[in-house]
Formats: C-alpha cells, structure tokens, sequence
C-alpha cells in the first residue's frame, strides 16, 4: 500500500513554472491524504498566478497516480491573495468577494444558497433536505451540495445508494433522489470511514464537488454546510456565489448564542441573511395532544427580529420526521399532507421568493394542533 512518503517523493520530480526547484520542495504543497488507495492534496498558488497553473496541478495529478498502490488523485489549487498595501487601497476586482478573492459563478445555476447553523444537532441537514423538496415542489429544478464533509447525510436522507459516475475528464455526474440532484462525499468514501482531514483538504473537496459536477440547469443548489464557523465554513462563504443563507437553530439560548456567530459570519463576509428557522420548536405529544416546548419556545423568532431579519418559521420535534429522514423517505415526498411537509413546503415558498425579489414580511408558517 503507498503511503504518503512515496507520493511526496514523486512530486519531487515535478518542477515547479517559476523555477522554484520541485513542487515537494516549493512550500506550496499541503498535506498529502491517502484513502483507500487516493491521494488528495492540494497545491497553493498566486491568485494571479491560478490561471496558468493548471499545467503544474495535471503533472502533480499524473505524478501521484503513477505510484504504484495509487489508483487516483484528487488535486486541487488553493489560491493565495496578495497581501493588501498599506500605502494604498487595492484596485477593485471584477466581481470580488471579500479579502479580494473572485467568486467565480457556477454555470447553469441560478442561485446558490446556504443552510448553516452556528453548531451541530439542531437538524440543519434534515431541514435542508425538506427544504430542497420544498422547492422542488413548487415546480423548480434542485440540486443538493453535501459540503458536510466529517458527517454527510444526504446520502441516508435521500436513501441514494452507490458510486457517482464519471462523465468526462474529471467531471462527475451527480446522483438522484426524488428528483434532485445529489452530490455528498459520502458517495465517494465509506459509510463507516472517518474522514481525519485537516482544513485546506476539506475546502478542495468541497470545491470539486461543487466545480466538477455536472449539475446541468438549476434554480436554486442548496448546501448543507457544516456546523460552526470555522475556517472551513469562512473559506467557503468567500469563494462560492452565494445569494443567501438560511440559519437553523433550536429555540433554546445555548443554540441561539451559535446561531448568532453565524449571522455574524455570513455579514462579515457579505452574504444575504434570508432567514431564520426554529427548528425542533415545540412538541406534541401523540397519545394527549398536550404541547410541550422542551427547548423553550419562540426564541429564534426573538432573534431574527433583534437580528432584522426574517423569521422563516417553526418546524416541530416531531417522532415523524425523525422515523422517516432514518428511513430515508423525508416528510415532504413521504407525508405531504402533514402539517410538518405543509411547514416546509411554506418556508420553501417564503425563501424563494426572498430570492426573487418578492415580498419578504409574509407571516411565517404556523402549525397548530388541536388537543
């Protein structure tokens, strides 16, 4: 089996464009990951530099490849801004994101928007599968990113099994789910296999599975983002196109304290704050009907208010939901006349049209149950 020794002593012999010596000795090399036989690595350039490099990213790709136990490679190119003068402000790039890196449009898509949550177990990628049906069934073209890279659920949440196929060169045809398109690493990896990555791998990964799918037409991609606000999470938010980002939190101020940092991370680096979700709001108890708020009540509609921004509406803790995302039959396909899917399928309609530029003070969807 080839370890990541072997793989750096043949990068030894790729020679770096700008005389630098090898590409193993440049300093511009990250750590090199080997899993199951692939090697991932990425290779850090300047900005101004990431046009021409793609010739020194395919030898570094065919370097790895030719060492004998290596039966693919993942390279990515990381770019790296220039230092900003202090005598002078910087000329404005075309379309700049913040800390002058480009966001670069993925073609065929029309918007990209974000689900996030400032912490895990709030039911972030339950609620962006729902919601990616949510909008499927209003007639719009959906894809689902996965940029979960430590716990992808995509794949149990849409019940997709296999392996992606390989369209062309390094391009992957995404899988599908009750009509929308898939992408998640854990296609590509082991369900069982820990993924021990440092930052600059996750963020290749994430950028391949966005860049090199073939998506086709979208109205609308939606990632599932990880938890917290990371360097993994902040890279991401400055190099993708988002239009917006939705914010998921349970009502309680321990979730909440997180869901802030999160609005705080996605204003830092500009991007729209579409809304709030209470998620896991309040329960209902199937034998009495008696309501009972386990983590408080109404908090992260206090919040989106201090915030000023929309609150999207309320989701239940419901034993439903949670049986039929473990099935992989999500509530919105499987029950789509229960109240919770009618929830969904409500802050669904309430984002899109946040997006297109429609009303955004319609009241948020309420479900009411009676005793």
């Amino acid at each position: 089996m080839a370890d990541r020794e072997q793989v750096r002593q043949a990068l030894a012999g790729v020679a770096m464009p700008d005389g630098r010596g090898s590409l193993a000795e440049s300093g511009a090399l990250s750590e090199i990951v080997i899993h199951q036989g692939k090697a991932y690595f990425s290779i850090t350039v300047p900005a101004a530099q990431v046009a021409g490099a793609e010739p020194l990213r395919k030898a570094a790709e065919a370097a790895a490849r030719a060492v004998p136990g290596i039966t693919s490679a993942l390279v990515t190119l990381t770019a790296e801004a220039p230092p900003k003068p202090a005598a002078a402000a910087p000329a404005k790039p075309a379309q700049p994101g913040p800390g002058g890196q480009a966001k670069v449009q993925v073609a065929g898509i029309r918007h990209i928007i974000a689900v996030a949550s400032g912490k895990g177990g709030v039911g972030k990628s339950t609620t962006a599968c729902n919601l990616a049906l949510g909008f499927a069934a209003q007639g719009l073209r959906v894809g689902v990113l996965d940029a979960d890279i430590y716990g992808p659920s995509m794949p149990k949440l849409f019940a997709i099994h296999g392996r992606p196929t390989l369209k062309e060169g390094r391009t992957l045809n995404p899988m599908q789910g009750y009509g929308i398109k898939v992408m998640s690493i854990g296609f590509l990896v082991d369900e069982e296999a820990a993924m021990i990555w440092r930052g600059p791998m996750v963020i290749s990964a994430i950028q391949q599975m966005l860049r090199e799918v073939d998506w086709g037409d979208l109205d609308i991609l939606v990632v599932d983002m990880p938890p917290g606000t990371g360097d993994a999470q902040l890279t991401m938010a400055q190099n993708v196109p988002l239009a917006g980002a939705v914010i998921v939190s349970t009502p309680q101020d321990l979730a909440l304290i997180d869901a802030r940092r999160g609005v705080a991370m996605f204003r830092k680096v500009e991007v729209p704050i579409l809304g709030i979700i209470e998620n896991m709001s309040y329960f209902i108890a199937p034998d009495t009907g008696k309501r009972y708020d386990i983590f408080g009540n109404g908090g992260a509609r206090a919040e989106a208010e201090r915030q000023g921004v929309p609150f999207l509406g309320e989701i239940p803790l419901t034993m439903s939901i949670r049986e039929k995302s473990d099935a992989g039959t999500p509530v919105v396909v499987s029950e789509p006349d229960s109240p919770h899917a009618v929830a969904y399928r409500g802050i669904a309609a309430k984002v899109w049209d946040i997006l297109e530029g429609g009303a955004t003070q319609r009241p948020a969807p309420r479900i009411v149950f009676d005793a």
